[in-house]
């Protein structure tokens, strides 16, 4: 199995339980493993024939920067489903992070796998 991968994906959004949080954006930090088959895309050397990286880098862009979820789960799984379902791809790694969210660590965060199967593909 091939992999695009997408890493440190940076986006003010809305997230957290505090109501603090629910009233400023926070930098969060997204890396994305998404399977694929490159034989295509390699062969033909046309974007058409890839997974084309930056159309999924602006979808995110826009879904996240517009979410307002609390947890950063719950984000991580509408944005595995965007990736599985918008995209057709059979399986994606999404980490989110949220850094400074612990006092005393640089960053915290989830890394969730889905297959296009979770989806009910």
């Amino acid at each position: 199995m091939d992999k695009i991968f997408l890493r440190e994906l940076e986006i003010d959004a809305v997230i957290g339980i505090w109501d603090w949080e629910r009233r400023i954006k926070q930098k969060i930090s997204i890396d994305l493993d998404m399977a694929t088959d490159a034989r295509s895309a390699s062969g033909a050397d046309q974007v058409d024939a890839a997974l084309n990286y930056r159309d999924v880098a602006k979808r995110l862009i826009d879904f996240v920067g517009s979410s307002k979820f609390e947890l950063v789960e719950s984000l991580a799984e509408a944005v595995a489903r965007i990736i599985i379902v918008e995209f057709k791809v059979p399986w994606a790694r999404v980490s989110i992070a949220k850094p400074g969210a612990i006092s005393g660590s640089r960053t915290v965060g989830i890394t969730i796998e889905r297959t296009a199967e979770d989806y009910g593909g």
